[in-house]
């Protein structure tokens, strides 16, 4: 079965490490503010001026002035600091965000992303996301593995208008976890259920697999 959202985020949320310091994307990265591991103190950043954010709020704990950059009312942790976006973008653009989680239209086998825009549709403008895989170390995409069409996501070549070149390292998807190196996906995870032949069916662009390929724990 494909994961939903909240898993996919799950699955993100395994990737942080004590001492992170994370930018996490609107749609489903934000959602890994949820699934922080116990035992491990991450700093998520908020790009429009928030480092401590904290998990969504329950109904009791709204604060209509506290807002991620996807305009989502969230909490802030013990110690939260809150200062202005140009601040929140020098230390972006200064390479201090360890991890990056963002989601994208589409991806292809150089690490190449595009998420900032479908032509002819409407859009509100680019965001940070250009900082955002331009300063980061490491740089992990959430997405669908296809389109509500059933296309590719993953493909040989992106498509669409780019937002960052070479910049991504890790793909989690609904299906799968694959690692991006030497003009390839490499497949190192699957969804609980899901099989590999689904997986490849689905990858437009070449795919690795490399023995046997363990399922996702959560």
């Amino acid at each position: 079965m494909a994961l939903s959202r909240d898993q996919i985020a799950m699955r993100v949320a395994q990737e942080f490490s004590d001492g992170n310091y994370v930018n996490l994307g609107i749609g489903i990265p934000t959602l890994a503010a949820n699934f922080v591991p116990e035992g491990i103190e991450v700093m998520l950043q908020s790009e429009n001026g928030l480092l401590g954010m904290g998990p969504y709020p329950t109904e009791d704990q709204i604060d209509a002035d506290m807002i991620n950059a996807g305009k989502e009312t969230v909490t802030a942790i013990t110690g939260a600091s809150i200062f202005n976006s140009s601040e929140s973008f020098a230390m972006i653009r200064g390479g201090h965000v360890d991890v990056t989680v963002l989601g994208a239209f589409e991806v292809d086998v150089n690490g190449n992303i595009a998420s900032w825009m479908i032509p002819g549709k409407l859009i509100k403008g680019m965001g940070g996301a250009m900082d955002l895989v331009a300063g980061a170390k490491n740089i992990i995409v959430t997405m669908t593995h296809a389109d509500k069409h059933g296309n590719s996501k993953l493909l040989p070549e992106c498509k669409l208008p780019l937002t960052g070149v070479n910049c991504i390292t890790k793909i989690i998807t609904d299906l799968a976890v694959l690692e991006v190196d030497n003009g390839a996906f490499h497949l190192k995870e699957r969804a609980p259920g899901v099989d590999v032949e689904e997986i490849k069916q689905k990858t437009a662009g070449k795919l690795i697999v490399d023995g046997d390929i363990p399922e996702m724990q959560f």
